[in-house]
């Protein structure tokens, strides 16, 4: 949470970053001396303020990303970053939920984000659900809708974000990257300070989770390849700064450059919080 800040020891400019939520637990844990029933009703208490600025931080963010969204467009989205993903409002699908409250009319492609589904199984049954406007289409579909001119802007959430801007999503982000770049669509990464990580320089530095390959190789109890062939199951990848127009964060829009941009917007946090 950007309202809990830090200081990063191994940083020489001795910028902020958010306190983790299992260090705010810990923290609350270990100052609490009384008994058992009470030290989980502190703990209860702590996990229901959190989840209280989890909404209120992705509510931050909707309202800034949506400024960069024009009236009728059609958004592509990647993955689930969403209400089911968060506490409960979004951080990429919360800007599209903030530029539809502004009467945008705001339109939604989601990839169906292979191998685990995501887009499909989550992102879209959240925009079937509030009646927004979502059409739901396969991972390689994406080029095809670009060079017909049906989409115009691209919205992604992110799990790690590095201090240079490079940002690890989900399989298949960095891909839908690199097709926007191709034909002129902008790119947004939408996430909280406390995704990016400023003690990790660049996204060369950041670990890419191997999943079980029977995620590729079945699929609702059916084998789909060869029982022998071998299988790669990354399950990020990671999208290369200059690939990204902007980074949507809940104090503002970070541009490149990011080095400068991500460390103003957490000293901008920083006194945010000593103002309060």
């Amino acid at each position: 949470m950007a309202e809990h800040l830090r200081d990063h020891p191994g940083d020489p400019a001795h910028r902020q970053e958010p306190v983790l939520g299992i260090e705010r637990m810990d923290r609350v844990f270990r100052a609490h001396g009384g008994s058992l029933a009470e030290v989980q009703d502190a703990l209860a208490r702590e996990a229901q303020e959190m989840h209280r600025q989890d909404i209120e931080i992705n509510q931050r963010i909707g309202r800034h990303g949506q400024q960069l969204l024009a009236q009728g467009s059609t958004v592509l989205t990647h993955c689930n970053a969403g209400a089911l993903a968060t506490a409960g409002y979004g951080t990429a699908l919360g800007v599209i939920r903030a530029a539809v409250e502004a009467g945008k009319g705001i339109q939604v492609f989601a990839d169906e984000t292979r191998p685990f589904l995501q887009g499909a199984r989550l992102t879209s049954w959240e925009m079937v659900r509030e009646d927004i406007p979502c059409t739901l289409i396969t991972d390689n579909m994406a080029g095809y809708f670009m060079q017909a001119g049906r989409i115009q802007a691209v919205v992604v959430g992110a799990d790690r974000i590095a201090a240079n801007g490079d940002t690890a999503n989900k399989i298949g982000t960095y891909g839908v990257a690199v097709l926007a770049r191709e034909h002129g669509i902008p790119f947004y990464v939408a996430a909280p300070l406390s995704t990016i990580d400023m003690g990790t320089p660049t996204g060369a530095q950041i670990p890419i989770e191997e999943r079980d390959v029977a995620e590729i190789t079945r699929m609702a109890g059916q084998d789909l390849a060869p029982e022998t062939v071998q299988v790669a199951n990354p399950a990020f990848d990671v999208t290369p700064n200059r690939l990204v127009d902007g980074i949507i964060t809940e104090e503002g829009v970070a541009r490149s450059p990011y080095v400068e941009s991500l460390a103003g917007l957490y000293r901008k946090a920083a006194g945010d919080r000593s103002g309060d």
